[in-house]
């Protein structure tokens, strides 16, 4: 692995942004950074970037099933490789292969390939799986969203233990429903086991939101999506989600899923350090407009949404890259915040910000050089060059 020296190109660290900065890259960790005036001598390859550019740390989607026509249940070698080499590109250089609710053998047969994947084939030059987000099947059925109800489960803490050492004990996060029976208790040992409790596709009134808070639940999958709404007579799992601190919100930030005053809402109740970007995008991300499986059904995609026969949304075509974009553009927030929701956040979160989530010495070289359209001009997945446009 060559080492790297990045100059010229602003930085932002975590102490600030460093303008006409360095990156020093030794061993894929980020060894220095300072002022390109006082570059230091190194014995490395020197990549000079332009000057109106930034570079920021790498994204990390916490909640993604497929992209370029690959999905986390295809269960293959291929689809998990293919993932991790074309997300780069939008500046996402880690992430979550999540599942979705499918019959017990489909799901264990995806935990298998994740935990070899992950032992066998997690290099660097790609984005790197972090683990596992297991969406149902301990879901509410009235919440489906487009996970199919003929294999929504009710939460089993013994089924779960079966998952997670199929999966060499990678999964680390799980979308659930705390009002169905053993929901809380199954939050439990989630919490107790160091795995992120997250309510979703759930129907849980205010009073059962804040029994899954006190069980141990922190996290809210695709906020406003295949949940129950906010009423003036009960604020629901969407205004729980917003009021309860312990929780953190992802967001599917492409303007169709969730409205713009909608996440301008969210942004000002939660602040910069509760809401986390993702995409939960499927395998048609990256492709033409057509017909594609997801868990089994049918999606057609098109004028960028991704749809069920009967109209319900199926996850997105949303790039992360795109998903900072609007997120500034529809709430008015900076780019340095932009990219606390698509890096720090979700590094927080999965307990790997001591790795990851910023730029900082020691940590892996997860870096995107963003131009001053904060489009992805190049990718580094510990520190290798991953991306170049």
């Amino acid at each position: 692995m060559k080492d790297l020296m990045l100059i010229n190109a602003s930085v932002l660290t975590e102490k600030g942004i460093i303008e006409k900065g360095y990156i020093y890259i030794k061993n894929g960790k980020i060894a220095e950074t300072g002022q390109a005036s006082s570059l230091p001598q190194r014995q490395a390859e020197v990549i000079e970037l332009h000057e109106d550019s930034i570079v920021v740390p790498g994204f990390i989607d916490v909640h993604i099933h497929g992209a370029g026509g690959a999905d986390t249940m295809d269960a293959t070698t291929d689809a998990l490789a293919t993932m991790a080499s074309i997300l780069p590109d939008e500046g996402t250089t880690s992430f979550l292969a999540t599942t979705i609710t499918q019959e017990q053998k489909a799901i264990m047969r995806a935990l298998e390939n994740a935990a070899d994947y992950i032992s066998h084939h997690n290099n660097p030059g790609k984005a790197e799986v972090l683990g596992l987000h297991l969406e149902g099947p301990f879901i509410n059925e009235t919440r489906k969203g487009a996970q199919p109800a003929e294999h929504i489960t009710t939460p089993d803490i013994e089924l779960f233990v079966r998952m997670q050492e199929a999966s060499g004990n990678n999964i680390r996060l799980v979308t659930l429903a705390p009002e169905k029976e053993n929901g809380c208790e199954l939050i439990e040992y989630l919490a107790e086991n160091d795995v992120i409790a997250s309510v979703g596709h759930s129907d849980a009134t205010y009073v059962q939101m804040a029994e899954a808070v006190k069980a141990g639940a922190t996290h809210v999958t695709h906020l406003f999506n295949g949940m129950r709404g906010m009423h003036h007579r009960d604020p629901g799992v969407a205004g729980a989600a917003l009021l309860f601190d312990e929780l953190k919100i992802e967001m599917i930030a492409d303007g169709i899923h969730v409205v713009p005053e909608m996440l301008r809402l969210s942004i000002r109740t939660k602040g910069s350090d509760g809401v986390i970007l993702i995409t939960d995008s499927m395998r048609a991300k990256c492709l033409k407009n057509g017909s594609y499986d997801l868990g089994g059904q049918e999606v057609s995609v098109a004028d960028g949404k991704a749809l069920l026969a009967d109209g319900t949304l199926a996850g997105s075509i949303l790039k992360m890259k795109d998903s900072l974009k609007n997120m500034m553009k529809f709430a008015g927030i900076s780019l340095e915040e932009a990219v606390k929701l698509a890096s720090e956040n979700p590094a927080r979160q999965l307990k790997v910000f001591d790795r990851k989530g910023s730029i900082a010495s020691g940590k892996d070289a997860d870096l995107v050089v963003l131009d001053q359209n904060h489009e992805v001009t190049m990718a580094f997945c510990r520190g290798v060059a991953s991306y170049t446009r």
